[in-house]
């Protein structure tokens, strides 16, 4: 068995790895990463997945319900981090995935995929707390730096994080940002993590104080010019797991179960098979994950 699936194994038991293989690790990471572009384009069948969010053990009842990488392929849409208690592990599982299967597992970058979020939000903490130091969260940082902004799957759906931008009207558009960087306070590459579809016209103000607001007018437009069927994203808590908008043109899928540990949601992944065909897969939080107890932080109004 090679280093990495002993690795691999060892995540899988929920026990992290050594600080010194975490470096070795983003290390492999990074030289993978940076050879893939800001929209990377994957070959169907794949199961997308929205946040996950340190919840390590419902992501092994996500990989229980749609089957194990390599044996599937899949695209999972940022906010690997925070919130959770298992940030490190889940982490630190699915970019060893990344190394071990470059082509079986496709990850893009989420708005908690950021040094400023990770300090607020729970990551920074829990690397200080499980390895004395902040060496393997500067680690993290810099492999998110590399994380590709979108992905498209047979030239016909785009996978985002958060959404849609006033300053990006193609793909093309997206393929010429310099994402090698912390995720700015505004701008393309910050409207594409933070956005979210709402029923308006147009662009209107987003009540997170970052990214924008925008309407099916704005989808459809997108969706027309690019030759696409569909976009899906994720960074919006749905209570059913996912939700369609404006005529199936734009699908948020959350894969977050019990988001917090007590917020009773469902969880959902979108499996697209070879004629792009869409099975959503619902499932609950795992039945040993922490439950019942509270979040660290009360959850402001608006879900970050």
């Amino acid at each position: 068995m090679s280093d990495l699936d002993q690795q691999i194994e060892q995540l899988r038991r929920c026990e992290p790895i050594s600080e010194q293989q975490v470096k070795d690790l983003c290390m492999k990471a990074r030289e993978i990463l940076i050879e893939e572009g800001n929209v990377q384009y994957v070959d169907s069948p794949v199961t997308i997945c929205g946040d996950i969010h340190g919840q390590f053990f419902d992501l092994m009842e996500l990989f229980k319900i749609g089957g194990d990488c390599p044996d599937k392929n899949y695209l999972f849409m940022g906010d690997f981090v925070d919130r959770g208690f298992y940030s490190v592990e889940t982490f630190l599982l699915l970019l060893l995935l990344k190394v071990r299967y470059p082509d079986r597992i496709t990850l893009i970058r989420g708005n908690h995929e950021s040094r400023q979020i990770t300090q607020v939000y729970g990551f920074y903490d829990e690397c200080q707390r499980k390895y004395g130091s902040v060496n393997v969260w500067r680690y993290c940082c810099d492999v998110f730096d590399y994380l590709s902004l979108g992905a498209v799957v047979d030239g016909r759906v785009f996978c985002v994080h958060g959404g849609l931008s006033p300053a990006v009207g193609t793909l093309d558009q997206i393929r010429v940002i310099d994402r090698k960087q912390e995720v700015p306070h505004d701008g393309p590459m910050c409207d594409l993590l933070w956005s979210d579809p709402d029923d308006i016209e147009g662009w209107g103000v987003s009540p997170r104080g970052a990214g924008y607001l925008f309407g099916g007018d704005v989808v459809q437009a997108f969706n027309h010019d690019n030759d696409l069927d569909l976009v899906a994203r994720a960074h919006q808590l749905v209570m059913e797991g996912y939700k369609l908008m404006f005529d199936r043109q734009i699908v948020t899928v959350w894969s977050a179960p019990n988001y917090c540990y007590r917020c009773g949601n469902v969880a959902s992944i979108l499996e697209l098979n070879e004629d792009l065909r869409q099975e959503y897969k619902v499932f609950e939080s795992a039945p040993h994950d922490a439950k019942g107890i509270p979040a660290k932080r009360p959850l402001p109004e608006y879900f970050l």
